[in-house]
């Protein structure tokens, strides 16, 4: 099994091998770029290359030797457990060939770019993620703003780390889930300025009602991430389907959120993002 496959070469039909969240990247990137949308380029880490670690270096014995101490009704419990697994995966070196194979493909990145060092976003994709009985999204870390191979390796790292935080546990545990049936891949993106500009969230039906002719559109300044934590009331829009098709003006409605922080760059590679306050001026204009 690969080591790294690039988006190019994944479709939603590769979700065993590197996740729900690469998957649809790569279905995004094979069907929408030679219709000139603009996704940024990246590959996955694959789940197999997660398996293969933990196998080679025994840290699959260790982590189920750990478990086996977890008594899952005491919190103090799974935090002792999760802490002593999450610390297991973040000393254990990569094997030689796997971090080779991340390192060339971040190279291969980068030229593609024409820049020394990309800027890219380090996102977990596990292979159990929204399922019929179970929804796993979320649980697991993405890391922005990361720059260099050193930096690279170590994010993933905390990745693949992630797939043990208490939460993980605890909802495996509850849904009874075999800890070593779900693997984790990770994907690397080029990242998008938009902490200079606007970022958002983009569902394809009126994720209330159901309505499925439009669009509803979540937008803040700075990067997205903010808007997935929930940490910013963002603008609000809510675009009509039929009239767009039609090249009419869509937008049936507009709110004004109070965005009151973004989240920017720095040149800290320990702390790569910070939130910063927005000015008056961007409150009370739509991002």
């Amino acid at each position: 099994q690969p080591f790294v496959l690039w988006f190019e070469q994944l479709g939603i039909k590769d979700v065993p091998l590197v996740g729900g969240k690469n998957a649809s990247l790569g279905e995004m990137f094979r069907k929408l770029t030679p219709k000139g949308v603009n996704i940024p380029n990246g590959f996955a880490i694959t789940a197999p290359a997660y398996f293969y670690l933990l196998r080679k270096s025994g840290t699959d014995k260790k982590i189920k030797q750990v478990l086996t101490t977890l008594n899952i009704k005491k919190i103090s419990s799974l935090m002792s457990v999760g802490e002593r697994i999450r610390s297991i995966i973040l000393s254990t070196p990569f094997p030689e060939e796997l971090e080779q194979e991340i390192i060339k493909s971040y190279r291969q990145l980068s030229q593609k770019y024409n820049v020394a060092e990309a800027d890219v976003a380090v996102r977990s994709s596990a292979t159990a993620e929204d399922l019929p009985n179970a929804s796993f999204a979320g649980q697991q870390e993405t890391y922005l703003n990361i720059r260099g191979e050193k930096a690279l390796l170590a994010a993933c790292q905390k990745c693949f780390a992630s797939l043990f935080t208490n939460r993980a546990i605890s909802y495996r545990q509850d849904k009874h889930f075999n800890h070593f049936k779900i693997g984790l891949s990770i994907g690397v993106q080029k990242m998008v300025r938009s902490d200079k500009s606007a970022s958002g969230v983009m569902f394809s039906i009126d994720t209330e009602s159901g309505f499925k002719d439009v669009v509803l559109i979540h937008g803040i300044w700075g990067l997205g991430e903010n808007i997935v934590q929930g940490a910013v009331n963002p603008d609000e829009f809510l675009v009509f389907k039929p009239l767009l098709a039609k090249g009419y003006e869509a937008i049936l409605s507009r709110k004004l959120g109070d965005k009151k922080i973004k989240m920017v760059y720095t040149n800290d590679p320990e702390k790569p993002i910070k939130n910063i306050k927005v000015r008056e001026l961007e409150k009370n204009k739509f991002c």
